[in-house]
């Protein structure tokens, strides 16, 4: 025999389905995620900017000693016409030793080449990037990133 559950009142029916949440409880939650949203996104996205200045610059240290390399063993930098691509190609000299780079000539963080002047005006040779503005000088993201 089974013993006999006694009879529940229409409120205990109910308290055992499960909830949905509240119109209320929604919006408030809506307006959490809002809030963190707007303070986390903008120091998230600065940290993008910042990242690409150090791309950039790690890249430029690279292709210094790529370049430096290139000096040692033909006894010059390559010429502006030359550009960085004697780095990976040989520009038809004797003593090329290369490929300097185990690839291409990378591209700056923002897709555009990288700026190489021999000789350089303010140092041996120049390299740069314009930054995210593709312009001389600019400020924040859009400072050139330079070899001097």
């Amino acid at each position: 025999m089974t013993a006999a559950r006694p009879p529940q009142s229409g409120a205990a029916r109910f308290s055992r389905r499960p909830r949905g949440f509240t119109l209320l409880e929604l919006l408030v939650v809506m307006v959490i995620i809002g809030l963190l949203a707007g303070y986390v996104g903008p120091r998230f996205f600065a940290q993008i900017g910042k990242s690409e200045v150090k791309t950039a610059r790690a890249q430029i240290d690279a292709l210094e000693k790529a370049l430096d390399h290139y000096r040692l063993d033909l006894g010059h930098y390559p010429s502006t016409e030359q550009g960085l691509d004697a780095l990976v190609n040989s520009p038809g000299e004797e003593r090329w030793e290369g490929p300097y780079l185990r690839k291409a000539v990378p591209r700056d963080p923002w897709g555009k080449s990288y700026e190489y002047r021999y000789p350089g005006e303010r140092s041996e040779f120049d390299l740069y990037s314009f930054g995210a503005d593709g312009r001389p000088g600019g400020e924040g993201d859009g400072a050139d990133v330079v070899n001097w």
